[in-house]
C-alpha cells in the first residue's frame, strides 16, 4: 500500500523538490500552499504524514498543527527556516514528531519521512507476536488500533508519544535511559544535549495526570520507568 504525504509549504520550489524525491521513493504526494488549504486536504484526503512549514500565509504551521491534533495523531514533520531551539520546543509541545531546518538535504527529508512512516504504521503489524492490549492502573493501550485510553476515555497522542507509551507499558517497572527512549521514539542517533525527551515526557505526564509522577517516574542519573 502506498502512503500519502501532504507537503504544506508556500514555496513552490520546496514543494516541487520534495515531491520529486518522495514520488521517486514510491509515495503518493499532495500539496498545499497555505494553512487553510493544508487543513482542507488533511480533512478530505487524510494523508498518512504531513511535512509542514511554519511560516505560511493565511494560517501558519503552528495553527494548522494545533487544529490537526484535535482529531488526528498522524506524524507531522516541521520544515522551517526557524531553527532556534525555542521554535523546535514549541513545535514539539504542540505535537510535532520531528523538525527539519531549512536549507535541508532532500535525502535527509526522505529518510525522516521513511523513519516516521515505518515507526508509526508498523506498530502492531506483527499481531501474532504482541499482545492486543496492555493495561496498567487505569490506562489501557490498544496496540492494534494504536489508541491509549484512561478510564475508557481516549487520550490523543503524537506518534512519538505513542511509541514511548507502548515501550513503557509493555515493559512496566523497567528503567529506560534517555538514549534508549530517544532512539526508540525518534529513530535517530541520540545527542547528549538533546532536550526532546524531557519535553516529550513532560507532555505525556500532563496528558496522563495532574500528578507528574503518577505513571512515569524519573530516576535521577538513570532514566525513566512506568510505575505499575
Amino acid at each position: 500500500m502506498k502512503h500519502k504525504i501532504l507537503i504544506a509549504d508556500d514555496e513552490a520550489e520546496i514543494r516541487n523538490l520534495l515531491r520529486l524525491y518522495l514520488e521517486n521513493e514510491g509515495y503518493d504526494v499532495t500539496e498545499a500552499k497555505d494553512g487553510v488549504e493544508a487543513l482542507r486536504l488533511l480533512r478530505d484526503e487524510k494523508p498518512d504524514l504531513c511535512l509542514l512549514d511554519i511560516m505560511m500565509p493565511v494560517s501558519d504551521g503552528y495553527r494548522v498543527l494545533k487544529e490537526l491534533r484535535e482529531t488526528s495523531n498522524i506524524p507531522v514533520i516541521f520544515i522551517s527556516a526557524k531553527d532556534a531551539d525555542s521554535e523546535k520546543i514549541l513545535g514539539l509541545n504542540l505535537g510535532a514528531d520531528d523538525y527539519i531546518a531549512k536549507p535541508f538535504d532532500p535525502l535527509e527529508a526522505v529518510a525522516r519521512v521513511n523513519s516516521n512512516i515505518r515507526r508509526f504504521y508498523s506498530l502492531g503489524a506483527a499481531s501474532g507476536a504482541v499482545k492486543e492490549s496492555v493495561k496498567i492502573k487505569d490506562l489501557e493501550l490498544d496496540i492494534e488500533s494504536c489508541i491509549l485510553k484512561k478510564q475508557g476515555q481516549p487520550i490523543e497522542l503524537t506518534s512519538v508519544e505513542y511509541k514511548l507509551m507502548e515501550l513503557f507499558m509493555t515493559h512496566p517497572g523497567k528503567v529506560f535511559t534517555k538514549q534508549q527512549l530517544y532512539e526508540h521514539g525518534w529513530g535517530d542517533e541520540f545527542f547528549l544535549a538533546d532536550n526532546n525527551i524531557m519535553v516529550c515526557i513532560s507532555k505525556l505526564r500532563s496528558k496522563l495526570s495532574d500528578d507528574p509522577s503518577a505513571y512515569i517516574k524519573t530516576l535521577r542519573g538513570l532514566g525513566y520507568r512506568m510505575e505499575n
